[in-house]
This record gives structure tokens, C-alpha cells and sequence, in this order.
């Protein structure tokens, strides 16, 4: 395959931005730059604090007189080990023979957070309602009250629902908290209000005081069905986040109807059947009509056919239901649960067409939910879509590819961040996003050596949003999709290594390939990472996997991602994890 030209272009404009980054340590002229902490006077409140940053590369450093290791790349790290309620003061010198040495000081107080107090005086310090945040709910939802009061006390919330006050042991050792479950009562009328709490003292003493949040009642008038919106709608267990948002059940397709029993902030409240609830933006989707049916059907009959590439399984049904989708190893298999459907089946039409899939069953899980079990003739999974035709589910399955070697394969290649998205840095001020993109261009450069056709999310310092890369992949359909990020930490000499990230375990070969490789490498083991909960390993397409090169916080590491020899070191192992992977899958 011929290499397109601008390919050497956009490498040798990325090589130049590494050689600017470090421009400044190759000097001899003294200089201190730091990258943590970002002010010369911090107000922390925990005694292990770190400073890091870069120097020129002759340069001795010393803090406090303690002489601190400089990398090749001029970046270093400290670890310092305060004094509580103590100002600490840090003077950093750099010197260099022949050239004036530079000093700058850094001063820290470190604090310990105060302890929870009780309340003194009269009063109800805070309410607490649980779910967080506004809330739509409906009779028999409950409502969890939690108040901080005047220790010893009465506290009461609306019709006179008495809350308790908890053990000291049970709170940290402080008194006045009161707990308490309100569940709704068919007779609630209430519509966004404030919930009122008082507080009675044994000598007559009384206040009421309101919730932060507001909480209604589902009206009769409105409605209770929604349809979801858009490509990416997805479904979520529950209304717990950390820095990768909620965990996701799964992606819907657009359409599909949900049966809306209440909200929480800006979460639907969803009810996929009698015992299985989740939740859903209320940007994904559009209030259907007052009067409109709970989404709910009879299966039909289910179809398998295959094509020169794919293998389908259709079911017949009257709506659009949601569903969720696993995969499963030993044996290998896909497992579909239809929300709302119920079983009127009585038979499944399998054309010998289909090549991947070896079999089709069927149960009814449980009231509600519907099961489809489709077993693969291989172990690997290749991936699956699922979407509707008029009111059929499809699940399309891709059959392994006839000849596993790259020259017959399409390879995506994601380079995490880009543009406004800088994504994390080191102590020298190198960026994540291009020494990313430089490590994606020279695996590019090896898989259309090797023959392959590559996909690139991006070749430019462009931003690109996750939703974007995930859309750009579903509709042109790699074979498999490698993710190149640096990882970082507010540690920068302890947190080290290189790891591979995976969501579903029909991935993880692929991940352990890649991990394997990278460990030639001499980078610490960090692990082989499952269940991650990222937009770019959510598909179900393709395989894919997340490389977590090395922590660019660290100055050893980001000293080796630096060097242009370390990043083909790096693209080359993770070319020899994709054979790997393709070699076992034969």
C-alpha cells in the first residue's frame, strides 16, 4: 500500500512540538519551571505533598540542600512530608558550572480538616434527601431524610413522620443526626415543594426548616412513556458517577420506548420490568403522549440468516422494547434480555446461511424479561450491534474474518484527546494529546507497512468529541480499535506503569495481548484492566482495547516517552500485541 504523503508530514510537525517542549532543558542556563504545585504558597490539608517540574539537563537540583534526581529530559520529582499547622517552607536551587544558579521557594501550611462538630444552640444545621436532588416519585417511592440538629431533640418531616436520632457510634461520634423514610402515600398531591422539617425541643422550643431539593408527585396528567432520541441514548443502573459518569446497562437505539415512573435531577427514573429499574438523561429522550401505552409486547416468531459477512437474529415484536446485551466465553456466546416482552414463540426459523452463529435459544427470565441466547462457533468475539428494522430486533453478529492477517483487516486507531482537549501533562510541560498522536501516527506507519487498512480518529491536533469517534467507528466498522492515551497521577514517583483497559469480556484477549507486549518495554505492571467504564470501549462492534501507555506524571517515564526511539518501541509492541491477539484467535 502506498504511504500517503502527508503522513511524514504531520510526523516530522509532531517530532518538532517534542523538540520545542524540550528546548528550554537542553540549555545549560539555569531555570526552574514547576508543574506541581502550581502557586509558590498552598494551603493543603494532607502532609504528603509532592513538587515537580523541570530544569536544564546539566543542571544539579537540590531542595531544602537534598540533591534531587534530573532526568534526561530535565524533569524531577519531590516528596515532601509535612508538619501539621506548621508553615513549611521549600527553597529549590538550580545551578549549573559556569552560569548564575536560580532559587525559587515554595511554602505550604498544611492544615488537618476539622472535625464534625455537633450542633450547639437550637437549630437544624442541614436536610439531606435522599436520592439527591430534585425529585418526581410516585405512592410507594420513599423518600430518605437525613438531619443534622440539636442533639436530644424531636425532629419530625412531613405528616408528622417521626426521624430517629442515630447512635453516636453509628455517625462518627457525633450527635444530632436524625434518620428517617418517608414512602409515598397515594394521597400526596404535593407538586415541587420543599420538604418541611421541625425540630421540638422538651420545653416547647420549635422551627421548621426546608429541604434543599424539591420533591413531587408524579401528576395523572402527565406522562408516563418515553421515547428515546438521537443514536447514543443509554441506559444507566443506577444515579452513582465518578470521573467516567454513570455505569452504563447499554446504548439504545432511537425509538425505543421506556416506561417512565419518576425523576431524579435530570435523570428518568425507567421501569424495565417488576424488579429491574434504571435511569436515563432527560436530554436522550421525549415525553410521549398522556394515554400512551406502557411499553410492553408478545415475541413473535425469530428468524437466523446470515450474509457474506454477518449473521442476524430477528425477533418479532409490536413495539420498540429496550434491551441489554452480554457477552459470555466458555463456551462463547451473546445473551440478549428484552425488557417488557413475553414469550409467545413457538418456534425459530435458522437458515444454514448463518457461518458464526451455531445456535439460537430462547426463555422467559423472568416477568418482563425476555432472553435470547445465541451461541458462536469461535471463541473470539468479533462483535455485535443491536438495533430495529420497523419493530424488529436485530442483533447482527460479525463472523471472524476469513484470513486473520492485517493485510485482510481494518484497524482503527484512536489518539486520545487532541486540540482544546490537552488531556494530562508532565513535569516537563510535555502533552498528553500530541505524544499520544505521535505514538497513533508510527503505528499507522507499521500497519500499512504490514499491509493493513487503518482508520485514524485524527492525524492533526484537532479536537474530536467522544461521541463523534464512537458515531465515525459504528458506521465504518474496523475490524478492532486501539485507543492510545498516557495516564497521570497527583503522585508523580510512586505512580508508574503501563496498563490496557477493557469493558467487555469478550475484549479481554485482546487487552492481555497488547498488556503482554508492552511489558517488554521494562514499564512497571499496572494491570490489565476490566469492566472500564470509557465511551471508547463501550461499543460492541469491534473488539477494542485502551492503551494506558505509561503515567506521563512521572518524570522516569515521561524522560522515556520523550525519545522518539521509545515511542516506535512502543507503537512496535503494540503492532506485535494486535498479532498476537489475531494469531490466537485462528
Amino acid at each position: 500500500m502506498v504511504q500517503p504523503r502527508i503522513s511524514f508530514f504531520l510526523i516530522t510537525c509532531t517530532a518538532l512540538l517534542m523538540l520545542s517542549m524540550q528546548g528550554l532543558a537542553q540549555s545549560s542556563t539555569p531555570f526552574i519551571k514547576l508543574v506541581q504545585p502550581s502557586k509558590t504558597s498552598n494551603q493543603v490539608n494532607s502532609g504528603t505533598q509532592f513538587i515537580a517540574g523541570s530544569t536544564c539537563i546539566s543542571c544539579k537540583l537540590t531542595v531544602n540542600g537534598d540533591t534531587v534526581k534530573v532526568y534526561s529530559s530535565g524533569g524531577f520529582a519531590y516528596a515532601l512530608n509535612l508538619r501539621v499547622d506548621a508553615d513549611t517552607s521549600f527553597l529549590l536551587v538550580a545551578s549549573s558550572d559556569g552560569n548564575k544558579p536560580v532559587s525559587k521557594t515554595i511554602q505550604f501550611r498544611y492544615t488537618k480538616p476539622a472535625p464534625e462538630l455537633p450542633v450547639t444552640g437550637f437549630a437544624i444545621a442541614l436536610i439531606e434527601t435522599l436520592p439527591e436532588g430534585d425529585l418526581v416519585v410516585k405512592p410507594g417511592d420513599q423518600i430518605r431524610l437525613r438531619v443534622k440538629a440539636t442533639p436530644g431533640a424531636t425532629v419530625t418531616a412531613l405528616k408528622d413522620t417521626r426521624l430517629f436520632e442515630m447512635p453516636a457510634a453509628a455517625t462518627g461520634g457525633i450527635p444530632g443526626i436524625y434518620q428517617g423514610t418517608y414512602t409515598v402515600q397515594p394521597s400526596d398531591s404535593f407538586m415541587s415543594a420543599k420538604l418541611p422539617v421541625t425540630l421540638e425541643s422538651g420545653n416547647g422550643q420549635r422551627i421548621t426548616k426546608e429541604s434543599k431539593y424539591r420533591v413531587s408527585v408524579l401528576s395523572s396528567l402527565a406522562s408516563d412513556v418515553a421515547i428515546t432520541t438521537g443514536r447514543l441514548a443509554y441506559l444507566e443502573y443506577g444515579l452513582g458517577e465518578d470521573r467516567l459518569g454513570g455505569a452504563k446497562i447499554g446504548y439504545l437505539d432511537s425509538l425505543v420506548q421506556l416506561q417512565v415512573i419518576g425523576k431524579t435531577g435530570n435523570n428518568y427514573k425507567i421501569q424495565l420490568a417488576p424488579d429491574r429499574i434504571a435511569y436515563i438523561p432527560d436530554n436522550q429522550v421525549t415525553l410521549m403522549p398522556k394515554g400512551s401505552f406502557a411499553p410492553a409486547s408478545l415475541t413473535g416468531s425469530i428468524g437466523l440468516y446470515g450474509d457474506e459477512k454477518y449473521d442476524y437474529v430477528s425477533l418479532q415484536l409490536a413495539t420498540r422494547l429496550p434491551y441489554q446485551s452480554f457477552q459470555e466465553l466458555d463456551p462463547s456466546r451473546l445473551v440478549i434480555d428484552v425488557f417488557g416482552a413475553t414469550n409467545n414463540t413457538n418456534w425459530i426459523s435458522q437458515l444454514q446461511t448463518a457461518k458464526e452463529i451455531r445456535q439460537v435459544d430462547y426463555e422467559q427470565l423472568a416477568d418482563g424479561i425476555f432472553r435470547i441466547k445465541i451461541g458462536l462457533k469461535h471463541a473470539q468475539h468479533w462483535g455485535h450491534s443491536i438495533y430495529y428494522k420497523g419493530n424488529n430486533l436485530v442483533i447482527r453478529v460479525k463472523q471472524q474474518p476469513k484470513d486473520l492477517s492485517l493485510q485482510n483487516l481494518t484497524i482503527a486507531i484512536d489518539a486520545g484527546h487532541g486540540g482544546s482537549n490537552t488531556g494530562a501533562g508532565g513535569p516537563t510541560g510535555s502533552s498528553e494529546k500530541q505524544l499520544a498522536l505521535d505514538v497513533s501516527l508510527k503505528l499507522q506507519r507499521a500497519l500499512l507497512a504490514r499491509g493493513a487498512k487503518v482508520l485514524m480518529t485524527r492525524t492533526t491536533e484537532a479536537f474530536v468529541d467522544n461521541k463523534e469517534r464512537i458515531l465515525k467507528y459504528r458506521d465504518n466498522q474496523p475490524d478492532l480499535l486501539v485507543s492510545i492515551h498516557l495516564n497521570s497521577s497527583g503522585n508523580p514517583i510512586k505512580s508508574a506503569g503501563t496498563s490496557t483497559h477493557y469493558r467487555y469480556i469478550g475484549n479481554r484477549s485482546l487487552s492481555v495481548s497488547v498488556n503482554n507486549r508492552m511489558q517488554e518495554l521494562g514499564l512497571p505492571q499496572y494491570g490489565v484492566i476490566g469492566s472500564f467504564n470509557f465511551m471508547l470501549n463501550s461499543p460492541t462492534e469491534y473488539p477494542n482495547v485502551l492503551v494506558e501507555t505509561l503515567f506521563v506524571s512521572n518524570p522516569a517515564e515521561e524522560d522515556m516517552m520523550l525519545r522518539d526511539s521509545f515511542r516506535q518501541a512502543m507503537a512496535d509492541k503494540i503492532l506485535q500485541g494486535i498479532i498476537d491477539f489475531l494469531q490466537q484467535a485462528r
